[in-house]
């Protein structure tokens, strides 16, 4: 697979699980329709179902997503949230980049 497709996955991924996250809470949180959490709840399935087109194995994969997920919650405080990102914040998620890099992209 392609390093961008992969890349690709686990961005839509991270999307899909912060995004139905961000959604159930405002369901159950802030009080938003319940057609709101709802909608998180089928897109928390996708989540689910779009990692297994990762070529990898599942093992692989999760432990590799997980650093994408700190990275995107990261930004996705910053820009649905407006939290900034400090250095820690920014020294963490490169250093999580880096673990997926060896852990999903080092020649075997």
């Amino acid at each position: 697979m392609l390093l961008a497709q992969s890349v690709g996955l686990f961005l839509f991924a991270g999307l899909c699980e912060i995004g139905g996250g961000y959604l159930i809470w405002q369901w159950w949180r802030n009080g938003a329709h319940w057609g709101t959490g709802i909608i998180g709840a089928v897109v928390l399935i996708l989540y689910g179902i779009v990692p297994t087109y990762q070529v990898e194995q599942f093992g692989r994969v999760y432990a590799a997503y997980g650093g994408w997920f700190v990275v995107l919650s990261i930004l996705w405080g910053w820009g649905i949230d407006n939290t900034m990102p400090d250095v820690y914040d920014l020294v963490g998620g490169l250093i999580c980049l880096i673990g997926v890099a060896v852990i999903m992209y080092a020649p075997r």
